[in-house]
């Protein structure tokens, strides 16, 4: 039979048991490992007391601080906001949380166990539980090659927009103009960001079908990634530690600057109030459960393997009850932070929408009563750009259904507004890439993109 591997006491404890035709032996926990030295008769061979020698992380704030800045990146910042739109508000804040504490943390002990017990990396760890599993560790190896691929994308991309942003005016504040007083037409018919991320810089064809030539600034910053990744992996955990100081805290200091920006922004408040909204009916659909459970193995990063690869450079005898629990609970809390960033800003967006709603609105009701199309009994109450939310909506579902789609008003509230603005950012994938996407996404570098909307 193979080994079994038993994780027991306070923090990590390993025992083996191995069995065979002629043998039955027993190797304890570590702590008494020291007390009674088992001599194994048969043919298993000899059994290791403790694991081979294994550099170690230099302090425990560096050791959880590289699991913090593996496991937080665009899931905490890009879908974890979406998805917690989509799926009801409060209420997917409240089930991912449930999820948890009953899946996440538990699989993550057991990762952080198996790695800091066997001081081995994922394929080892496998490969010693049993060798018929080992293919379950190459399997995570693939995987992380795959990711490696397109986040290395998505990084070329963010160095790419961080030189342009030393340039003043932005290149995406306003669209280029071909003459005198004239405005590049495909600029116009979209916006100022998106020609400059569709044109500029991926330099659309029509089709997806259809080929380009190399994006050399693309290409540079691609090659830029990677050197990145080689320098800060150059010593091994050396190397990789110091750099975990500036690129796993300064994301965080990064996330208060928007935050304080964004609280201070006009109808900031209304999309935090949004966000914490339960739509308990979100509960009764399984599509709410299954995204939750997704974004718990993939804001962790459960199954790649390198919280096992990690956790085997940790201290053996590390708590990693208490580690799993606050990598978890920081996880969580990145994901909270990043989440109120995303809803204080869409708040301001969705505000703005409103306004330019209701200024629309009037005139056409101006254009109404001008005409005399309008009743009298019909008149708004006043300045209809003055009216508050709730006034405008009980002014405007008192108007008949015929009248209201002749004038062709409509209801224009931060709700509504919010949905529309959510689903023009959702154009774009939210950070939830399938395995063929992982291998797809580098050829946006050498290759153009498809057309953008207008």
């Amino acid at each position: 039979m193979p080994r079994v591997l038993g994780l027991t006491g306070h923090g990590c404890a390993c025992a083996w048991c191995q069995h065979d035709r002629d043998t039955h032996v027993c190797v304890p926990q570590p702590h008494a490992m020291q007390k009674a030295q088992p001599v194994l008769r048969g043919n298993t061979g000899p059994l290791q007391e403790e694991p081979p020698p294994r550099p170690a992380w230099t302090s425990k704030a560096q050791y959880i601080l590289a699991q913090l800045g593996f496991s937080v990146g665009l899931g905490n910042v890009w879908r974890f906001p979406y998805l917690c739109h989509q799926n009801g508000g409060g209420a997917f804040l409240l089930l991912y949380l449930l999820l948890l504490f009953l899946l996440g943390i538990p699989l993550l002990f057991l990762e952080l166990a198996a790695g800091q017990c066997l001081r081995q990396g994922s394929v080892g760890v496998w490969k010693s539980i049993s060798p018929r599993l080992a293919g379950i560790g190459l399997a995570s190896c693939l995987v992380c090659v795959f990711v490696a691929l397109y986040y290395n994308v998505i990084i070329a991309w963010s160095l790419l927009y961080l030189a342009h942003s030393f340039q003043h005016p932005l290149p995406w504040q306003s669209c280029p103009s071909t003459g005198p007083n004239l405005t590049e037409p495909e600029c116009a018919l979209s916006s100022p960001t998106t020609y400059f991320w569709y044109r500029q810089t991926l330099d659309i064809t029509p089709e997806m079908g259809v080929g380009g030539g190399l994006q050399p600034a693309l290409v540079g910053g691609l090659l830029g990634a990677w050197a990145l990744v080689g320098v800060s992996l150059l010593k091994g955990i050396k190397s990789s530690g110091k750099v975990l100081y500036v690129s796993t805290l300064f994301p965080y200091f990064v996330l208060l600057c928007l935050l304080v920006r964004g609280l201070l922004l006009e109808g900031a408040p209304d999309g935090i109030r949004i966000m914490f909204t339960p739509k308990v009916s979100a509960w009764g659909t399984g599509q709410a459960w299954r995204q939750a459970a997704t974004q718990v193995f993939f804001a962790l990063g459960l199954g790649f393997g390198s919280v096992i690869a990690y956790a085997s450079y940790g201290a053996r005898r590390s708590d990693c009850h208490r580690d799993a629990a606050l990598v978890a609970g920081l996880n969580a809390l990145t994901s909270l932070l990043a989440t109120l960033v995303v809803f204080a800003v869409l708040g301001a967006r969705a505000t703005r929408r409103t306004r330019h709603c209701l200024h629309r609105n009037a005139e056409l009701v101006a254009q109404a009563v001008a005409s005399g199309g309008l009743p009298e009994h019909a008149h708004p109450p006043g300045n209809l750009t003055a009216l508050l939310g709730p006034q405008y909506s009980t002014w405007l579902r008192g108007l008949p259904p015929a009248l209201r789609d002749t004038l062709g008003v409509t209801d224009c509230r931060v709700e509504e507004e919010m949905n529309k603005v959510m689903l023009v950012t959702s154009q774009t994938p939210p950070g939830g890439w399938s395995p063929p996407s992982c291998v797809a996404l580098p050829k946006l570098v050498p290759h153009p993109a498809p057309p953008f909307p207008p």
